[in-house]
């Protein structure tokens, strides 16, 4: 890698630091935006990654994310009682997930193409329907309000819910998430 490539990938990092920090000069909602392009562009590419490496049209990709969040969520807020560590909930997340992916592999492994692409679409919808749903008679994911009052990741004392300062320069939650 010569010089100009260093320069170039230093220059860019700083520019990644620096974003935040401007975009909040403009109001934190920029800062959020930011952060769902930013989550947006990370299940891009894991989808890019089963479409482009193993050749898999998986059109219900993003469900298998949605029942991660649903465990995180169902494990880190009030709705249970429950109020796990972020980093106790993150394997057992990943697992239910994996889990999910287990349920809808096994039956389908041997479908290529568009029949893969429509069971992968219909998995995808029936977790939508599902958790938009499961709100009687058992209140599991309170239906299309949501789950309410989630808890924050907190990184030892570091709490990205609230604003600190440090240097002169404040440090907001979607900074901090950014």
């Amino acid at each position: 890698m010569g010089t100009r490539e260093k320069f170039g990938l230093a220059l860019g990092a700083v520019a990644l630091i620096a974003l935040p920090f401007l975009l909040a000069a403009a109001g934190t909602a920029w800062v959020r935006i930011t952060n769902f392009a930013v989550l947006f562009v990370l299940l891009s590419l894991g989808l890019n990654i089963v479409v482009g490496f193993a050749g898999l049209l998986d059109l219900g990709y993003v469900a298998f994310y949605a029942v991660g969040a649903y465990v995180y969520a169902l494990l880190a807020s009030p709705h249970f009682g429950l109020h796990l560590p972020f980093w106790v909930i993150l394997p057992i997340g990943a697992a239910v997930a994996c889990l999910a992916g287990v349920i809808l592999g096994a039956p389908t492994l041997r479908l290529r193409g568009d029949y893969l692409a429509i069971v992968t679409l219909g998995f995808g919808e029936i977790v939508r329907i599902f958790m938009n749903n499961l709100s009687s008679p058992v209140n599991l994911t309170n239906g299309p309000k949501g789950i309410n009052r989630i808890d924050s990741f907190h990184a030892g004392p570091l709490n990205f819910a609230s604003s600190e300062t440090f240097a002169g320069l404040v440090f907001s939650g979607p900074i901090k998430y950014y």
